[in-house]
């Protein structure tokens, strides 16, 4: 597998879900808490940013093409996701 690309899922200090793509989470984090990502993760308000999910795929089509299906899903369908991939602040809502 050459280099892996994530979908990933932050949650805000706000109760928002933001979700993104990248080649290094970490990295990636790093950048939304330091005020520099994307425009939706610059507020205060939206600080400190937790990392709730991230997903490795092998091509960056696929990590994209996740990201715009977690995208188009309501609220209640991306908690479904989350509990269905075993996030544990999701799994109280569901379980």
């Amino acid at each position: 597998m050459d280099k892996p690309y994530y979908m990933y899922v932050l949650l805000t200090a706000d109760n928002m879900l933001y979700c993104g793509f990248t080649d290094d989470v970490g990295k990636r984090l790093a950048t939304h808490e330091a005020g520099k990502g994307a425009k939706f993760t610059r507020p205060a308000k939206r600080h400190p940013l937790k990392l709730l999910y991230a997903e490795a795929f092998t091509t960056k089509h696929d990590a994209l093409h996740a990201e715009a299906m977690f995208k188009k899903l309501t609220r209640s369908q991306k908690e479904r996701f989350l509990y269905e991939h075993h996030v544990p602040e999701f799994e109280k809502n569901f379980g």
